[in-house]
């Protein structure tokens, strides 16, 4: 277990395990949506009336097509993976009731997140937990920031699990998500 200083954020720290690499599934999504605005786009060419509904109606598709291709290149087209196991990583934000911060806080530094304390995720809350988990669940990032005033701010450093650590930390989270 590591941390790293308490202005780091979850999302944007690193770590020497966790590096950001293109998805071959997502650059194959996007230019597919590329040529397929390009080709909606262009059959509004071969129609004789270009004033009719239907040239209309291609030439908006077109653009739509394309500029979904472009937004998926650019933003979705990335992602962020564990490299001793190959696996993908997600991020999650659960939310807490103020109640439970003292014990989560605690739970985090200890690494004993337990699933009997009785803490219940929900909807919203003063209490936020950033949360970077594996597929596999072999490796998980928590920090946890409590709501003052218009910002959220951090009350803990990113803390980072791996092997069962991780896989405890794991069926915590699950049965949060699932409440």
């Amino acid at each position: 277990m590591a941390t790293q200083a308490i202005d780091a954020m979850i999302f944007t720290s690193t770590h020497p395990d966790i590096v950001k690499r293109t998805s071959i599934s997502g650059l194959i999504f996007s230019t597919a949506m590329l040529l397929l605005g390009v080709l909606v786009f262009a059959s509004t060419f071969e129609i004789a009336d270009r004033t009719s509904a239907l040239s209309m109606l291609l030439m908006v598709l077109g653009m739509g097509f394309f500029l979904l291709g472009i937004f998926c290149l650019l933003w979705k087209s990335k992602e962020v993976v564990y490299v001793p196991t190959g696996s993908v990583t997600k991020e999650y934000t659960l939310f807490f009731d103020l109640k439970y911060m003292e014990m989560l806080k605690e739970m985090i530094e200890t690494g004993h997140l337990a699933t009997e304390e009785g803490i219940k995720c929900e909807g919203s809350g003063n209490v936020r937990m950033d949360v970077l988990l594996s597929q596999d669940n072999k490796f998980v990032a928590i920090q946890l920031f409590q709501f003052v005033p218009y910002a959220y701010t951090p009350m803990t450093s990113v803390y980072y699990y791996t092997d069962k650590d991780a896989a405890k930390i794991s069926a915590f989270l699950s049965k949060c998500r699932g409440n």
